[in-house]
C-alpha cells in the first residue's frame, strides 16, 4: 500500500525529469519558444507547494493538495512541452489531447470552487445543474482568454520581429480548441470529479474571492487583449 500511495509523487518526479529533458533539447536547438514553455511548465508544478507554504506561514496547516494536483499539472505541462518541439505541427490530435487534459485540470479546480460557493458539501452526491452550467461557461471564458493570449503573442512577435512564445494556428484551430476545452470540462462535471473540493471547502471565503477575482481578471484581460488585436490589425 505504501508503494501504491507513493506512485503519484513518483510520477511527478518522472514527469518533471522529462520536462527538464525537453528544456535541454529546446535549448540545444535554440528554440526559445519551446524552452520558455518547458521552463514555465516545470515551475508551474511547484505552485501547489508554494500555496501550501504560504498558508502555513499564515498560520494554517489545513491546505494540502496532495500529489494529485502537481501530478495533473506535470502531465499537462509535459504534453504541452512535447508539443512545442514539433507534434503540434506534425501530429493532428496532439493539440486536441493537450487541450482536453489541460481543460480537465482547470475545470476540476473551478468546479470545486463553484461546488463550495453553491453550498454543497465536499462529499455530497447531489447533482446541481447550475454548478455544471457555470463551470462550462467559466471554462469557455478561460478558453477564449487563452486563445487571445496566443493572438497577442503573435501580434507582439510580428511587431518586434521575434519568435512568439505561443503559436496561433488560425480561427479553425481556435474553434477546435474551444470545443475540446468544453469536452474536458464535461468530463469533469458529468463524472462529478471533486478531487479539490476538500481544499476549497476549508477556505470558502477565499475560494469565493478567488473565483470572483479570476472571473474579473479573465473578462477584463480578454477585453484588453481583444482591443490590442483589433487595433494591431487596423494600424
Amino acid at each position: 500500500m505504501g508503494f501504491i500511495s507513493g506512485l503519484p509523487s513518483l510520477g511527478v518526479v518522472i514527469f518533471q525529469g522529462c520536462i527538464l529533458v525537453i528544456l535541454l533539447v529546446a535549448m540545444r536547438r535554440r528554440d526559445v519558444a519551446a524552452a520558455v514553455n518547458a521552463l514555465v511548465s516545470f515551475v508551474a508544478v511547484f505552485l501547489p507547494l508554494f500555496v501550501e507554504l504560504l498558508a502555513r506561514e499564515g498560520g494554517s496547516t489545513t491546505v494540502d493538495f496532495g500529489p494529485a494536483l502537481p501530478l495533473w499539472i506535470a502531465v499537462a505541462g509535459l504534453l504541452h512541452s512535447i508539443g512545442m518541439l514539433g507534434p503540434y505541427d506534425s501530429v493532428r490530435w496532439w493539440d486536441t489531447l493537450t487541450h482536453t487534459v489541460s481543460a480537465m485540470l482547470v475545470a476540476a479546480l473551478v468546479y470545486a470552487g463553484l461546488v463550495v460557493v453553491a453550498g454543497e458539501t465536499a462529499t455530497g452526491g447531489q447533482w446541481t445543474s447550475g454548478v455544471a452550467a457555470m463551470t462550462v461557461l467559466f471554462m469557455i471564458a478561460v478558453g477564449v482568454f487563452w486563445e487571445l493570449i496566443e493572438l497577442v503573442a503573435r501580434e507582439v512577435g510580428e511587431r518586434y520581429d521575434v519568435e512568439p512564445v505561443l503559436v496561433y494556428y488560425g480561427w479553425r484551430d481556435t474553434a477546435s480548441d474551444l470545443v475540446f476545452d468544453v469536452v474536458g470540462t464535461l468530463i469533469v462535471v458529468v463524472f462529478d470529479l471533486r478531487l479539490f473540493v476538500p481544499v476549497a471547502a476549508a477556505y470558502p471565503s477565499s475560494t469565493r474571492r478567488l473565483l470572483v477575482g479570476s472571473a474579473a481578471a479573465i473578462l477584463g484581460g480578454s477585453l484588453i487583449m481583444a482591443l490590442i488585436v483589433y487595433f494591431g490589425r487596423t494600424r
